[in-house]
């Protein structure tokens, strides 16, 4: 790319469900490669709010609630920070007078030793040498034991530091976030309500939570798969599984407060059985649906999200957005763009042509039109007569394509006529000939 070795790259792409035109895709940017899905969450809500220029009402009791917490939490950091600060000045300077006591015990030893040997006596284990020696060994494991105080001392106020400067800037975020929640609430004067089914990449706990104070109610699988581990160790084997699919069950618990995520979520732990083997996997859910009461409705629900998937399928292999046909950063931005609209067109296309064509039969009609990868890889390619008729065209489909002896008759296209070409005339004149062209 650009004439350098370059990483791949991926599109970040937000598409509307329409009930009249299906799915149309409202933004697509391409990212490169190694960007992980959960880094572009916010981007991704943030396009979406923007393009469709409708949003909820922002949690800011919820929002407000979390940045107390957060600032009682850094008072207290603050203060344990202070007072093992003030521990590691009292320990550092109890160091000095500990080796100052080890080296003169030493000195008493060696001064005994001495006399010891000069007068001939021997060491017995209550002598005064004896005694000596033992304080030696007394201010010696004093001071190591302090050393290593001061070591561990030393990487708590390093780790603490640490935390002081993460939750100071969690304070200011959450501040800010705040006040620009107070403000969009201001002006919402029509919010919505809203859900996000987010794929366990999108679903970090901070994601989770600004989908929660952004006023969505929210469906996912947890980014971090430990919490598998532990909903494991709730279950036992009088526990009451549901079913919930051919060849799944599922076990809820509402209003679980996890580590990690400042808002009590409902989990969910499913199994399927797959052959002989056994998976397993979590939900979690926060919002005003009680889907613990309904579990195959929880698990049909958030499973619905796979026309998403179908979606970005239907990015790559229909549209081809999956393959670089360009190598320069420009062109990939604009195939990405292009890529948009072709997929929106076909479907605007597909709804016209379904409310105008009034001769076919709706039966024959209709599948063509609902599918986009039919309309683009083989109707597209059908052979046709077009006959143009006064009140509209007739589309004859030939005997050797796909759709032999189907006529479409269209009726009453609009088209703009070129402009006329105005010369040495005044400004009125053209206003007025636009008016007349516009009327």
């Amino acid at each position: 790319m650009d004439d350098e070795v370059r990483l791949g790259y991926q599109a970040a792409v937000v598409s509307l469900g329409s009930p009249t035109y299906r799915r149309l895709w409202l933004s697509v940017k391409p990212h490169p490669g190694h960007l992980l899905s959960c880094q572009l969450t916010e981007e991704l809500v943030q396009a979406a709010e923007a393009h469709t220029r409708v949003r909820p009402q922002r949690r800011t009791d919820l929002l407000g609630q979390r940045l107390q917490a957060t600032s009682e939490q850094l008072a207290k950091t603050t203060q344990g920070l202070a007072q093992r600060q003030q521990r590691l000045a009292a320990l550092q300077a109890e160091l000095p007078v500990c080796c100052e006591c080890w080296q003169g015990a030493e000195q008493v030893v060696a001064q005994l030793a001495a006399d010891f040997q000069a007068r001939g006596r021997a060491e017995k284990p209550y002598s005064a040498l004896a005694k000596a020696r033992r304080r030696v060994r007394h201010w010696q494991r004093r001071y190591q034991r302090q050393m290593r105080e001061v070591v561990r001392t030393r990487k708590l106020i390093q780790r603490q530091q640490l935390e002081v400067v993460s939750l100071e800037a969690q304070v200011s975020q959450l501040q800010a976030r705040l006040r620009r929640f107070v403000g969009e609430n201001a002006s919402n004067r029509a919010p919505v309500r809203a859900v996000f089914r987010l794929d366990a990449g999108f679903a970090t706990w901070d994601n989770v939570a600004l989908l929660i104070e952004l006023g969505y109610e929210v469906y996912s699988r947890p980014y971090n798969q430990k919490i598998k581990a532990a909903l494991l160790r709730r279950t036992h084997a009088a526990t009451a599984w549901t079913r919930v699919g051919d060849n799944a069950e599922m076990v809820a618990w509402p209003s679980q407060q996890l580590k990690g995520c400042p808002y009590p979520v409902d989990i969910a732990l499913e199994r399927f059985y797959t052959g002989k083997t056994l998976r397993y996997g979590v939900l979690l859910h926060f919002g005003t649906a009680r889907v613990t009461i309904d579990l195959p409705a929880w698990f049909a629900y958030y499973n619905a999200r796979q026309v998403v998937e179908a979606g970005i399928k239907e990015g790559k292999g229909v549209f081809q957005m999956h393959y670089l046909k360009v190598r320069s950063t420009p062109a990939l931005w604009l195939q990405e763009q292009f890529a948009a609209f072709a997929a929106n067109f076909v479907r605007w296309a597909a709804r016209w042509l379904s409310t105008q064509s009034y001769q076919e039969p709706q039966q024959w009609l209709q599948p063509v039109a609902a599918s986009v990868k039919t309309l683009v890889q083989v109707a597209a390619h059908t052979p046709a007569a077009v006959d143009w008729l006064p009140d509209g065209c007739l589309l004859r489909f030939t005997d050797e394509s796909l759709y032999a002896g189907r006529t479409i008759q269209i009726g009453g296209c609009a088209f703009q006529l070129s402009l006329p070409i105005f010369q040495n005339v005044d400004s009125d004149s053209i206003s007025t000939n636009w008016a007349l062209i516009a009327q």
